[in-house]
């Protein structure tokens, strides 16, 4: 059952666009970014990270999620960060949907979207390198009429710049939108862009509760998003 902090103004509200974040929304992918983690720190010589503690990690790009795995045993350098970029890149990129699976319900919420008239976006802090196969591979590229990834803008969540950019590509104001995501880095960027945010409860978010995103919505599965929206 879903908890519905805003029902009523949900059931008014009829966004022309729809805004979805990757990770941990749309697709579970924390399985397959924990084994490049550990395989990253396998060829360091250091142990391998336990998968609750990587899906804390996840939500500020792949970088942060290497800084964070290697600083289990010390802060690592920028160098050091760098160093393991590349292998941590190679070793994704071949292993994308390894054991990613897109969560229930989605595609056939993108579907009905889609059917309402509605543009969808994926708003995303993954490089565009990984977003772009990923949606490909597990069937959801079409559904999307735009796909901003981490490194397609400047700035990325929890800027509000992405969001921004989204609303004025289709020549739409920010308050048209709807912005749905699993981490503070949505919530708060959807205030500062003046958005409206549904955040699902199954997400990525270290150990913060759900209670603390402060989202107008919280869903417990993306096929109650339907249930929200005024029809289109």
């Amino acid at each position: 059952m879903a908890d519905f902090m805003a029902t009523a103004m949900y059931r008014r509200l009829n966004p022309r666009l729809v805004l979805l974040d990757l990770d941990g929304t749309l697709v579970d992918t924390a399985p397959d970014l924990a084994e490049a983690a550990n395989h990253v720190l396998a060829t360091l010589g250091r142990p391998a990270v336990d998968m609750p503690v990587i899906r804390g990690f996840i939500g500020n790009g792949v970088r942060e999620l290497v800084r964070r795995a290697l600083a289990i045993q010390g802060e690592p350098s920028e160098a050091e960060v760098d160093a393991a970029m590349p292998v941590f890149s190679a070793y994704y990129g071949k292993h994308l949907q390894k054991h990613s699976r897109v969560y229930p319900g989605v595609q056939e919420t993108l579907e009905s979207l889609g059917r309402q008239g509605r543009l969808l976006v994926c708003i995303t802090n993954k490089a565009a390198r990984f977003t772009e196969p990923l949606l490909e591979n597990l069937g959801l590229r079409g559904y999307f009429d735009l796909v901003l990834s981490g490194d397609t803008l400047p700035k990325k969540k929890p800027d509000p710049l992405p969001l921004r950019h989204a609303a004025g590509h289709f020549g739409l104001d920010v308050a048209q939108g709807l912005l749905v995501g699993d981490s503070v880095n949505d919530t708060q960027a959807a205030r500062a862009a003046g958005m409206p945010v549904v955040c699902v409860s199954y997400g990525y978010r270290g150990e913060m509760p759900v209670e603390n995103l402060a989202a107008d919505a919280v869903i417990d599965s993306m096929g109650e998003l339907l249930g929200l929206l005024a029809e289109g």
